[in-house]
């Protein structure tokens, strides 16, 4: 018989340490989407996004209604304080859904690190090695010392090499995994027979004040860059609209957009990418019935409007059409880019970007958006797969 697994993501609206953590930008996305992303991707049969805060519960509602597989549920003041237990959320959070489940899955959005393999793996321990709870852990190769002097898990007398050192292992509180008569008999999120799983040891880190921000989004950084190698050969392109096709202005009435401007010969470089057998995607943020005439015209196929979470909807794309990240171009303006700017095996900004989109783009276009920096990036690209067939 399957067991029925379901994630729970708690998020709180007040936050000490970082005001407005969970949604506050990582490389161009709300804190909280890196690990639902990887929720998504892993075997969870259902996430739950668990909050008091009714922008991230609009946000949920409104940028993932692409994936049937997220739901949001509003959390209980009592159970969003600085000192309710996470423990007292679950148990409020399973017996609203009249506890459907089998497995519960505890995943903390300050562990942005965390995968969906590093999920799976987890979820592994009960599914199929009989224990009935697991945590995630990072080795920890340091001697510890208690605050008497006394040394922990060493002895200083025999002091080993540290290569010779297998030291311990710690929580890293990114996931926890738990039968559903362990959460609701215990009261714990951890009981009966535990497991561990390894994490990598750069997931050490959780993000609880602002220095941890600054070390983990240089380590999302080279992760996302990690992706982008070797570079493969290019068979989609992947563009944003308002500032690449256009130049980032718009005409508005009171009441509608009344008109963008778009380039002819941009238009033109989406008949040499066909030639060239590279397929283009269209994906905006903007719900714009003037962007979806403009892509009619150019006949691209692949065209998504409303789509806030723009990493998130490109993975579940690609995994549909058996691409990788290396295998994609992608160009874009905006923060809300730059986590696909630095994972793309090939990545462009218009000249006229924001700063701090530059900085996550392999090559920066003589040209601005709207003006040909579209039909500049194409025929790299094209030259590019050209040389390396």
């Amino acid at each position: 018989m399957k067991m029925k697994k379901i994630g729970f993501i708690p998020l709180r609206k007040g936050s000490k340490g970082i005001k407005g953590k969970n949604k506050r930008k990582l490389v161009g996305r709300p804190l909280y989407t890196w690990v639902l992303n990887e929720a998504i991707l892993s075997d969870i049969d259902e996430v739950f996004v668990y909050t008091d805060d009714d922008e991230i519960i609009y946000q949920v509602n409104t940028f993932y209604q692409w994936c049937n597989k997220i739901k949001v549920l509003y959390r209980s003041d009592k159970s969003a304080t600085d000192t309710a237990s996470t423990e007292s959320a679950m148990l409020e959070f399973s017996d609203i859904i009249k506890h459907n489940y089998d497995i519960i899955v505890l995943l903390q959005a300050t562990s942005p690190l965390t995968t969906a393999h590093d999920i799976n793996s987890c979820i592994n321990k009960i599914a199929n090695e009989n224990f009935d709870s697991a945590l995630s852990v990072v080795q920890f190769s340091r001697f510890t010392w208690s605050q008497n002097g006394e040394s922990l898990n060493y002895n200083y007398n025999e002091r080993p090499r540290r290569q010779d050192f297998k030291g311990n292992y710690a929580e890293n509180g990114a996931v926890y995994v738990t039968k559903k008569d362990i959460l609701l008999t215990k009261k714990n999120r951890l009981g009966g027979r535990i497991g561990i799983s390894v994490m990598p040891e750069d997931t050490y880190f959780e993000i609880d004040e602002k220095s941890d921000w600054i070390i983990i989004e240089k380590l999302i950084e080279n992760r996302l860059l990690k992706l982008k190698k070797p570079i493969n050969h290019i068979k989609a392109f992947v563009f944003d609209v308002d500032g690449v096709f256009t130049d980032g202005k718009v005409g508005e009435s009171s009441d509608k957009e009344l008109f963008k401007t778009f380039s002819l010969r941009d238009g033109m470089g989406f008949e040499l990418l066909k030639q060239e057998e590279i397929i283009p995607v269209v994906i905006t943020s903007e719900d714009s019935s003037i962007v979806k005439n403009r892509m009619n015209k150019l006949k691209i196929e692949h065209v998504f409007l409303n789509i806030k979470d723009k990493f998130s909807f490109l993975d579940e794309f690609l995994i549909k059409n058996n691409l990788q990240r290396n295998q994609i171009a992608y160009i874009g303006d905006d923060i809300n880019d730059s986590a696909n700017l630095a994972s793309a095996g090939w990545s462009f900004c218009p000249k006229d970007a924001v700063d701090s989109v530059k900085s996550y783009s392999d090559i920066v276009l003589h040209n601005n958006g709207g003006n040909k920096a579209i039909r500049e990036a194409i025929e790299f690209i094209i030259k590019f797969n050209t040389k390396i067939n």
